[in-house]
């Protein structure tokens, strides 16, 4: 193999292939502290989990709009990924996974206080500590499930207006 030749490059998504990925996970960790800190920082981390939400659609439609170039139907085609990757991140980063955590935290430390006599902040923490080390593993089917709602739904819309141009 000759060391001058060039190996294709995989192009990195920023949004899913680097750490900026962790951005969206942002308001787990807010709710999963939400029984030790003003509510004002768990909604910092909702606008931080947005922001990463809005910035991926939007980075998915430029994207969209370069691959498109003139072609006919191009404006569709970036609404449609824009559309397409803020539903999907809004439901699998921010909204099922934030009210998963939020209801295991609030089911631990309703839990803990019915059958443990701990004191108070030693619950907080607890609960803090069962939200945070639920995040792994509520991902993935949290994942393939919008993934199958959005196929049996938004994207069947999708597909059918392809079908007509």
């Amino acid at each position: 193999m000759d060391p001058n030749e060039e190996k294709p490059s995989k192009t990195v998504d920023i949004y899913r292939d680097t750490w900026v990925r962790f951005l969206g996970y942002a308001n787990e960790v807010g709710e999963a502290f939400r029984a030790l800190v003003p509510v004002s920082f768990v909604w910092g981390s909702y606008a931080v989990a947005t922001v990463y939400v809005t910035a991926d659609a939007v980075d998915k439609g430029k994207k969209a709009a370069v691959a498109h170039g003139d072609n006919p139907g191009k404006t569709t085609r970036v609404a449609v990924a824009v559309v397409d990757t803020f539903v999907w991140q809004a439901l699998a980063s921010v909204i099922i996974p934030g009210f998963t955590i939020n209801r295991v935290c609030a089911a631990s430390l309703y839990l803990l206080g019915r059958t443990t006599r701990w004191p108070l902040p030693v619950r907080k923490w607890t609960t803090t500590a069962i939200g945070l080390s639920t995040i792994p593993f509520i991902i993935t089917p949290i994942d393939r499930s919008v993934d199958f709602l959005l196929d049996s739904s938004l994207r069947k819309v999708y597909s059918e207006e392809e079908k007509h141009k």
